[in-house]
């Protein structure tokens, strides 16, 4: 189904813009097919929320997760099914997993902790296919994520609505171990590719 939507996709924009080059129709497939895979996934996890009534935490969840992996990027599964059924496990479980459980205080300082020491040391973090080569940029994503995350401690300590507390914890978690060279290693993908400009690449 997927081939199907993309190739028809980019029939109809050859046929409209015969004048794209064979780089560019490949930089529109890869955008038009991340934009595919998200909206199949979003589908398909909202609608296991909304039959497990957990959809308002969900919701929580991947706002509170997607805001701070914005400017921290991290490690993307090798294809469209991993990164669905991994999705679907990690968001709908800890959207589950927030509304029982009751973490204590030290447990969340040491955390936060830690989270906050490997976004100092690296975030972000790109990808093999998507090389943060800019210095400027990198600075950048990493004051920004840094920044984000710094919110993300005080108001884990700050609010008192414990779901909330619970989804800012896992979330911080989540990302954190995305951007560490150890999630890169066990899943077999290459780190620091910034170190490894593609000739022609433009970042």
């Amino acid at each position: 189904m997927k081939k199907y939507v993309l190739n028809n996709s980019i029939n109809l924009i050859e046929s409209v813009f015969p004048n794209y080059s064979e780089e560019e129709l490949k930089t529109i497939r890869y955008g038009l097919e991340g934009i595919y895979i998200t909206i199949t996934k979003t589908i398909i996890i909202f609608s296991i929320a909304i039959m497990l009534n957990i959809l308002k935490e969900l919701i929580i969840i991947v706002l509170l997760y997607n805001f701070l992996r914005m400017f921290s990027f991290g490690l993307h599964a090798n294809n469209s099914i991993s990164c669905l059924l991994t999705s679907s496990l990690i968001f709908i479980g800890s959207s589950y997993i927030c509304t029982i459980i009751a973490v204590s205080f030290n447990i969340k300082v040491v955390t936060s902790i830690l989270c906050t020491m490997i976004f100092i040391k690296y975030s972000p973090a790109d990808t093999k296919k998507r090389p943060i080569i800019n210095k400027l940029r990198r600075l950048k994503y990493k004051i920004i994520s840094n920044s984000i995350m710094i919110i993300y401690v005080f108001l884990l300590f700050y609010v008192d609505y414990k779901f909330l507390q619970n989804a800012l914890l896992i979330s911080m978690v989540m990302q954190s171990f995305l951007i560490s060279p150890i999630s890169y290693s066990l899943f077999k993908q290459p780190y620091d590719n910034f170190l490894y400009r593609k000739e022609g690449f433009n970042e």
